[in-house]
């Protein structure tokens, strides 16, 4: 069972200030509207980096659910990944991320690491306490400031620490 890297776009790829150099801005036209995001795209090859060496397989979890695979993951140097569809607000039972519930049926008892911006105690749990869902890492990601070195050194040594792949 290939561990999973679940990603988030806006506040982990696409923070909400500019803080480095390494972001480039970009204008993405999706179903009419015009958004604007900053984009490293240094990021897609440390992502592909972390999957590699640790044998997971990086997915994304986020609002753009298959625009991801168009206008994010080739300005940062990703091939397209699979895409956990979390549209059609499921609504929460204890505070949890909408999110949260579509990904704890998307896991399948694999264990993964979650980078995004909007999780807290109530994600923690829901999961924790998720018939589907075994080992896991939530890893908060400040939405001001994006996805950054000491976040992907926490997936690699969590992930590092799960031991040989079945």
């Amino acid at each position: 069972m290939r561990p999973l890297v679940l990603l988030d776009v806006d506040g982990v790829l696409n923070p909400a200030r500019r803080h480095s150099l390494r972001l480039r801005r970009y204008e993405c036209v999706l179903e009419g509207q015009t958004y604007r995001i900053m984009l490293n795209a240094g990021h897609g090859r440390d992502l592909a980096r972390l999957a590699r060496d640790t044998g997971a397989e990086l997915a994304w979890a986020t609002t753009w659910e298959q625009h991801a695979n168009v206008e994010i993951a080739p300005r940062i140097g990703l091939p397209p990944l699979p895409v956990i569809e979390v549209s059609g607000d499921p609504g929460t039972r204890a505070g949890e991320h909408f999110k949260t519930r579509h990904v704890a049926e998307y896991v399948s008892r694999r264990p993964f690491v979650w980078f995004d911006d909007s999780l807290g105690p109530a994600d923690w749990e829901y999961l924790k306490d998720h018939p589907g869902v075994g080992e896991f890492l939530l890893v908060e990601v400040d939405p001001l400031t994006g996805l950054g070195d000491g976040h992907l050194a926490r997936a690699r040594d969590w992930l590092a620490g799960l031991g040989p792949r079945r």
